[in-house]
């Protein structure tokens, strides 16, 4: 914890510029770069670790999956602070694995949700560097100062792809909400935060004068992530389509990419990490305390777990972008620059997801602390870890949400024309919420028979959902099969060694057989057999270098 705070501050002090300049195979690269992208990066990163650390280890977590977290933080913060693609693209890598081994250490359904998500996450890694080689043969330089962004065309394209899988581009987000439910809870808290951000981070690199159709796609995830969220009984798989939605908001900013949209997409990168990671928290403790996951099931629980109650309504209200919290904030400032460039179908699209956004926290609410049940909880109260984790986090939202100059201070692009709380802005924001209260009224019943809706990706990308799935179940399987061989050897073994007499009559058995059917012709042939395929090998190996 004090680490990873350590790390929050050095960001927050650090001097500007190139400080780890080398020379790798040839190449030059820099391992670490301090600009007001990176700096913004690296403070939240930090502090939300902190927190998440202290949650971690008050929930239960073991050492080895608390590693795993930190190994996944550490990568997060290695690719924000490169300052070259090359470096870059090598912790992404590292943040894939080290964010699969944290779904794969809880073991039952996350060994399966960890397969699919390190197939996508491989898929997408390998197009990025795919990208950012095509881009080095027309620069000659992995640097970000050798040009500003990728070179436009096939570069641009591949990266788009590959960087949309770490985001959640529509038809490529179904890991999403596939693996964040899966793990143990407080590894979901730090699932929630580190890789899609890191992918917003990696757009606005590779697109640092944005793209209309990138501002189009994340307007679309805005919507279509809300819109199934509303449909979930799952607590952590709502939240999951609500990252997918919030990150479209970022998207749809990178997108526009004039100064106010850059710095609205990172202001909401910046908030978003702490209301969600909080929402997470709170719904570990109601998952830890009930032994359910499902919002159907529950009821009632703000008189058994009242701060947990409290630290999830300032979340709520934050990520639905009431006044007064830090999401109001950020939406503004994407949604003004959206009305700025004239993008009215952008512009309408996110106030659309906000109100759908109204609608499923007030769903989330109502269900989980505020209806009542004929029902009596017998839980105890989140404990004194899990309290200071959400009660500092719930702090900051209102922080940045009543002194918002305290955030735009660390901010990339420009806030000159943010007027956040002028008066038209703040009843925008209780217009919101008020068609929100209204709307969840009105699909309140439907919402109840309704059990389950396909994923969008089984209906636009069927092969690759239903692919994917046949590939992660082989894959599956073939695991099992190898650990039942390998845990059956061991355990044959280990018998044979506590008994080993009948293993030496065998052994001299065997030796006297063989000894009878020696024939030389033979053994060369064998020799000559084994070299003839090494050499074929090896042939296979060099070519591949040198091509």
């Amino acid at each position: 914890m004090l680490a990873t705070g350590g790390a929050s501050i050095w960001a927050f002090l650090a001097p500007a510029g190139v400080h780890l300049p080398v020379r790798f195979l040839g190449f030059e690269a820099v391992l670490l770069q301090v600009d007001t992208l990176s700096r913004l990066m690296g403070i939240i990163f930090g502090l939300i670790a902190a927190a998440a650390v202290l949650y971690s280890y008050s929930s239960g977590a073991s050492n080895r999956q608390t590693a795993f977290a930190l190994g996944y933080v550490g990568t997060s913060l290695g690719a924000v602070f490169a300052g070259d693609w090359l470096t870059m693209v090598f912790f992404w890598e590292l943040m894939a694995v080290t964010s699969t081994l944290l779904v794969w250490d809880y073991g039952g359904e996350a060994i399966r949700a960890g397969f699919r998500y390190a197939f996508y996450h491989g898929l997408g890694g390998s197009l990025l560097m795919a990208a950012v080689v095509w881009h080095y043969t027309v620069v000659d330089s992995f640097l970000f100062s050798a040009s500003s962004g990728l070179v436009a065309g096939i570069p641009t394209a591949l990266a788009a792809v590959g960087i949309g899988v770490n985001v959640g581009f529509v038809g490529l987000h179904a890991w999403l909400p596939d693996t964040y439910p899966r793990p143990q809870i407080a590894a979901s808290v730090f699932l929630s935060v580190y890789t899609t951000k890191t992918g917003v981070y990696g757009l606005a690199r590779a697109f640092p004068d944005g793209h209309i159709a990138i501002a189009y796609m994340g307007a679309a995830m805005a919507m279509i992530g809300v819109i199934y969220a509303l449909f979930q009984h799952d607590m952590r798989r709502l939240l999951s389509y609500h990252i997918q939605s919030q990150v479209g908001y970022m998207v749809a900013g990178v997108g526009i990419g004039t100064a106010m949209a850059t710095a609205g997409a990172f202001a909401h990168v910046f908030n978003h990490i702490l209301y969600k990671a909080l929402l997470f928290m709170t719904a570990g403790v109601v998952i830890a305390r009930t032994g359910t996951e499902r919002l159907d099931d529950l009821g009632g629980l703000a008189k058994h777990l009242p701060f947990t109650a409290l630290a999830f309504t300032i979340a709520a209200l934050s990520i639905s972008g009431f006044p007064g919290f830090n999401g109001f904030v950020s939406k503004g400032l994407l949604t003004v620059a959206a009305h700025e460039e004239h993008l009215t179908v952008i512009y309408y699209l996110l106030m659309a997801a906000g109100v759908g956004t109204f609608m499923s926290f007030i769903k989330f609410g109502y269900y989980a602390f505020f209806r009542d049940l004929d029902r009596e909880w017998d839980v105890d109260w989140s404990n004194w870890g899990q309290r200071v984790a959400m009660l500092g986090v719930s702090a900051l939202l209102v922080l940045f949400g009543l002194f918002p100059q305290t955030l735009f201070a660390v901010l990339p692009g420009s806030t000159a024309h943010a007027h956040t709380f002028a008066p038209s802005h703040i009843l925008e924001g209780l217009i919101l919420a008020a068609l929100g209260l209204v709307g969840f009224a009105v699909v309140k019943k439907p919402l109840s028979r309704i059990a389950h809706v396909p994923d969008v990706d089984a209906i636009i990308n069927p092969v690759m959902f239903y692919g994917t799935r046949g590939l992660v179940r082989g894959l599956t399987e073939l695991y099992a099969a190898v650990d039942r061989v390998v845990a059956g050897g061991a355990y044959a073994i280990a018998r044979r060694l506590s008994h080993p007499y009948p293993v030496l009559n065998w052994l001299r058995v065997r030796a006297t057989s063989v000894e009878r059917e020696f024939r030389p012709g033979s053994l060369r042939a064998t020799i000559a057999a084994s070299i003839a395929l090494m050499v074929v090998v090896l042939s296979g190996v060099l070519l591949g270098l040198l091509f």
